[in-house]
């Protein structure tokens, strides 16, 4: 187990936080997956009462890793809002900590499935998705692209033994060469096990997971998906 873990995709070293980000220290940029901001309004709006909360403690955590890392750049990895509306309904005070995040951050905000357009006014640069040097960066993985990726979209999960019991947390995903899967990063964000066939299918000679811990990722290696996977 470890604080902070260095992995390499396409010859570029990547470093796996315990918080679910990633620091590529070659280009200075924070890559963040899935902060699904203002999915408790979202569900508000819609009967389910939920701690109006999410978005400011999801800020909170970033702004943690921006005292970490000092980086030049952070890159959203898609479903950065909960809904396409998401960023108008933000309150002053996160707004205004979004701009304040902005005026020493080039922010990248890589189009998902649950915000497919976003407003000019947010700070920073909106894409489908991102290429820098080796790596494309995207929203959701493209099982068939040969370019190195890092996403997220799935928002991975796994369950390991632990003396005796098992625990489940959210995960990195690698096959080491192709691609890398980020966990959700929000507050209100659930996952995915890493069983299910959506994410098995991108890993079919296996990979490596790096379970997150409150301060450490714990490393374990999974085989080979085995046939009639639940879809």
């Amino acid at each position: 187990m470890s604080a902070i873990a260095p992995l390499h995709l396409a010859g570029e070293r990547l470093m796996l936080d315990p918080s679910g980000a990633v620091f590529w220290p070659a280009r200075n940029m924070l890559i963040l997956a899935d902060l699904h901001l203002e999915k408790g309004s979202a569900a508000a709006g819609r009967g389910r009462l939920l701690p109006p909360y999410d978005s400011r403690t999801t800020l909170d955590r970033i702004a943690v890793l921006l005292r970490r890392y000092s980086p030049a750049h952070l890159l959203a990895l898609g479903d950065s809002f909960h809904d396409a509306d998401g960023a108008a309904r933000l309150q002053a005070a996160d707004q205004a900590r979004l701009a304040s995040m902005a005026q020493s951050i080039g922010f990248i905000w890589v189009l998902g499935n649950h915000d497919p357009r976003l407003p000019d006014s947010l700070p920073g640069e909106v894409s489908a998705d991102w290429s820098d040097g080796p790596l494309r960066f995207r929203h959701a993985a493209e099982a068939s692209g040969s370019d190195a990726e890092i996403c997220g979209h799935h928002h991975p999960k796994a369950t390991v033994p632990v003396r005796g019991a098992t625990v489940t947390r959210p995960c990195f995903v690698t096959d080491g060469h192709r691609r890398l899967m980020l966990p959700a990063f929000g507050a209100y964000t659930g996952g995915l096990d890493i069983g299910h066939a959506a994410i098995a299918s991108l890993f079919p000679r296996g990979a490596r997971i790096f379970l997150l811990g409150r301060e450490r990722l714990y490393h374990f290696q999974v085989g080979r998906p085995r046939a009639g996977l639940a879809a």
